[in-house]
């Protein structure tokens, strides 16, 4: 079992206040412990980004904290929470599957908490739905309160079976300092930023993470002395924009200001981040990550398309031409990086001749890979009401052509990197292969190479012997 965490650089009321109710909360977890003659389990499941990831960690450190023990098992659970993301509408209808399978297992066992949170919770309609169509739900609330979560749950148990609902429209608090429970040891997510201010036309992030927020960077650099301290050899510095990071700040610090603090902290020897807007990524960042020996040589820069028509109509704020000057620039200061990027297919009122133009893009950038999807409806978006809606058969053929040749330019790029020798960080024992075991690249491909769970949290010098494609065999340099 890893250890629960508290980061203790920010000693505030409201976190007093929080802390008082784990207490208050542990008294209601010891009580059912009594009742059930075991400790109760808690199941958190997460839907969409790293930053969902990271709360969930938050919200899971204040269950460990509170008495309950962490299962991967909804059906043994005894509290069960969904983390829910709201980007795209077919992560809804998951939650709403998996919610129809927790009534059954409610109505077996009473005492079974069920606790939705995140982006989903956000949306008015949604929240109405779960009120109306499963209220067995116990407690309900989104993204700008999860710090208050102790305290909610102390009222779902104390509300004598009411569903308990807190959506807060926005705040300008950040509350850091509360128990964490983490997935790895040897990394891990810091949130440096909260919410958006960009209002791409296809995208509810704004409206359900609120606007952007910055944390102080003398709290970020403390809680990653900490990790440090802990064993974490890798940060993943997370934001829906890192590039506009400090701009709210009182003494505002910009976000390659921030990273030279990151790399100056002892113990740490990777760093991450994302997401990057292009609109937003500075000559002073790229110089910083191509001096740089801890920033690792990747970089995440969402396009979405190649279309300028398409772009002006994402409210993108950047053109083509801008998007493939600022690649020829990063890769002229770092020839080595590897970069991915997001697509979406479908947009409303696109055409043949707009994905002619993205899949031009792709080529010319020849990106490590790229995350592909389908343009996917958000109620209260400006595009949902746009003219020339695709269907979904047109929608998906767009999106099978990009795909094929996304898929050929990440074979090829990876397949340069055949022979060299990399570090790799051992993440897992193989899956599919327990005489394997999986590293990730500085660049964030895959390696699997002999080995044993002895090897994981640790950096290696590797080989990479054969590429298959979008991952790598390789072996240990002795």
């Amino acid at each position: 079992m890893k250890p629960t965490e508290y980061n203790s650089h920010n000693d505030g009321e409201e976190t007093r206040r929080q802390l008082m109710y784990i207490d208050r909360l542990t008294d209601h977890v010891t009580t059912l412990t009594n009742e059930l003659g075991r400790s109760p389990r808690a199941c958190v499941v997460t839907f969409g980004c790293q930053m969902n990831a990271r709360d969930s960690e938050k919200l899971l450190g204040i269950l460990i904290s509170a008495g309950y023990e962490e299962t991967d098992s909804e059906q043994e659970a005894d509290l069960v929470l969904y983390n829910t993301c709201s980007v795209r509408d077919n992560a809804n209808q998951r939650v709403y599957g998996r919610l129809g399978t927790l009534k059954g297992y409610k109505k077996d066992k009473p005492h079974l908490k069920v606790v939705l949170c995140g982006c989903m919770m956000q949306e008015e309609t949604c929240v109405e739905k779960i009120r109306t169509s499963y209220s067995f739900v116990d407690l309900v609330f989104g993204t700008h309160n999860i710090f208050k979560f102790a305290e909610l749950m102390c009222s779902a148990f104390e509300s004598s079976g009411r569903m308990i609902v807190d959506i807060w429209e926005e705040t300008d608090q950040i509350v850091e300092e509360l128990p964490v429970r983490r997935k790895y040891g040897y990394k891990s997510g810091v949130n440096i930023m909260f919410g958006c201010n960009n209002f791409c036309t296809y995208c509810i992030v704004p409206y359900v993470r609120g606007r952007e927020r910055s944390r102080a960077p003398e709290e970020i650099i403390c809680e990653i002395g900490q990790l440090a301290k802990n064993g974490v050899i890798e940060v993943m510095l997370l934001g829906q924009n890192v590039n506009s990071y400090g701009t709210n700040l009182d003494h505002p610090m910009t976000f390659a200001g921030l990273l030279k603090e990151v790399e100056k902290i002892d113990g740490i020897r990777r760093i991450r981040f994302m997401t990057s807007h292009p609109k937003d990524l500075s000559d002073e960042l790229i110089e910083t990550c191509a001096a740089s020996d801890k920033i690792c040589r990747h970089l995440h820069l969402p396009v979405q398309t190649g279309s300028n028509r398409l772009l002006k109509a994402m409210n993108r704020n950047y053109t083509r031409e801008h998007y493939l000057n600022l690649v020829d620039k990063i890769r002229t200061a770092m020839p080595d990086i590897s970069i991915t990027t997001d697509l979406i297919m479908g947009f409303p009122g696109e055409t043949m001749e707009d994905v002619d133009d993205t899949i031009d893009l792709i080529r010319h950038v020849q990106y490590d890979n790229a995350y592909t999807f389908e343009y996917s409806k958000r109620t209260g978006t400006p595009a949902a009401s746009m003219e020339g809606q695709l269907s979904p058969e047109d929608m998906q053929a767009h999106f099978d052509e990009v795909l094929s040749v996304v898929q050929e330019c990440a074979r090829t790029s990876a397949a340069r990197h055949t022979g060299e020798v990399q570090e790799a960080l051992i993440e897992s024992v193989n899956d599919h292969d327990e005489s394997l075991v999986t590293g990730r690249l500085g660049n964030n491909l895959l390696v699997h190479l002999p080995g044993d769970a002895s090897m994981i949290g640790t950096i290696l010098p590797v080989k990479l012997r054969e590429c298959k494609g979008f991952y790598f065999l390789g072996d240990v340099v002795k």
